[in-house]
């Protein structure tokens, strides 16, 4: 089979020099696609950490045969390459495990003079006529500002351009990481997911969980709380079973 698969997380800039961003490095993406390989498959690896290939026997910049090593660094550079990527590759099975950017810096402000924002009432105030703010532009935001407000506009959601406008209509599995649910309910809210977005599985794991376990699913009709050590290869296997069974049915 020829994989797809996409790790680490996505830099939103703010200026030239600073972004917004996440913690996580793209370990699992490079798991699941050094495990693929591993299995005879060719896959393609697009990642904002490509060193971390390194903990898993792979040279990032010279990876070997049927290994891919593409890298980006912020939102954008991703979205280009998925949609270069569906658009002109052949691929069978899409790993979408980027933690990608849910929001996108869309103006960096400053108060003016005579406006201020009151904690107490969680508003904009001015000492006399309407609040107003300037805002700040350029290469580095001056640091000189006494404070900055940050305007934060809803991201795309990548994941849901795979099969539209992308046209990609092979396995896709998704992931998904949430925080403070029982996993009972992860798996509820993973399932809907799921399906949201037309993938074929689902990778799920809470913050606190994601060291030890994670549940993928639905595999014979289930979700199946995994070991984090077995991750990789149970997912390949599982894939691997997907395809053979798409093969059967035409």
């Amino acid at each position: 089979m020829n994989f797809f698969v996409t790790a680490g997380n996505t830099q939103s800039m703010i200026d030239r020099v600073r972004c917004v961003t996440n913690i996580f490095s793209g370990r699992t993406g490079a798991s699941v696609a050094r495990t693929a390989w591993g299995r005879g498959h060719t896959v393609t690896l697009a990642t904002s950490h490509p060193d971390v290939l390194t903990e898993f026997g792979i040279n990032p910049r010279d990876p070997g045969e049927r290994f891919t090593v593409v890298p980006y660094q912020t939102f954008d550079d991703l979205a280009a390459i998925m949609q270069s990527q569906f658009r002109t590759g052949a691929f069978d099975v899409v790993c979408h495990s980027a933690a990608v950017s849910d929001y996108l810096p869309a103006g960096t402000y400053t108060p003016d003079a005579g406006t201020f924002f009151n904690a107490r009432t969680n508003r904009w105030e001015a000492h006399s006529g309407p609040a107003t703010m300037t805002e700040q532009k350029g290469g580095k935001i001056k640091s000189s500002e006494p404070e900055l407000w940050l305007r934060l506009v809803r991201a795309p959601k990548l994941v849901d351009r795979v099969r539209q406008p992308w046209g990609f209509t092979g396995i896709l599995v998704k992931f998904k990481l949430e925080v403070g649910l029982g996993e009972q309910e992860l798996v509820e809210v993973a399932e809907a997911s799921r399906r949201q977005s037309d993938a074929d599985l689902m990778v799920a794991n809470t913050l606190d969980g994601a060291p030890h376990w994670a549940y993928v699913g639905p595999v014979a009709d289930r979700y199946e709380r995994v070991p984090r050590r077995e991750l990789p290869d149970r997912l390949v296997l599982a894939l691997e079973d997907r395809y053979q069974e798409r093969a059967r049915n035409g």
